[in-house]
């Protein structure tokens, strides 16, 4: 603790020695990164099927299946070392997935990946999703 007290002194002092407080950054903060912005969620009743399977995609498994996820990162390693191309990290790629299977994985949980319950996805929305990744059907 003391530490730290010391530290947070001595950054003070360099700050009143340059004439104040710190100039923010010109600009604001560089833009998030695709894992890290979590995509609009399409309006309506959360119960009604046929909604945007994409969307729903983008705004529930974003944060780890997009660019830079863990999870596509993990699956990244595992398509390349079955031999496939990197680009096979992304589920929106693969067409070797049936909806059936990615129903499964989404309420079962995988590996690193936990299981998604009924309120983190609705029946109809997960078959939304599983539509829209389930090209091997």
């Amino acid at each position: 603790m003391k530490r730290y007290a010391i530290i947070a002194l001595l950054a003070l002092a360099a700050c009143k020695q340059q004439g104040g407080a710190a100039e923010p950054a010109k600009g604001g903060p560089p833009p998030l990164l695709p894992y890290q912005m979590r995509a609009e969620v399409p309006s309506g009743d959360r119960l009604a099927a046929g909604r945007d399977g994409k969307a729903l995609f983008e705004n529930h498994c974003g944060a780890c299946h997009l660019i830079g996820g863990m999870g596509t990162n993990l699956l990244t390693k595992q398509r390349v070392m079955a031999g496939e191309t990197p680009d096979k990290g992304l589920l929106a790629n693969r067409t070797d997935l049936t909806a059936d299977y990615v129903k499964q994985v989404v309420r079962m949980g995988k590996n690193a990946m936990p299981a998604q319950t009924r309120v983190d996805l609705t029946d109809a929305e997960l078959d939304s999703v599983a539509a829209y990744l389930g090209k091997a059907n």
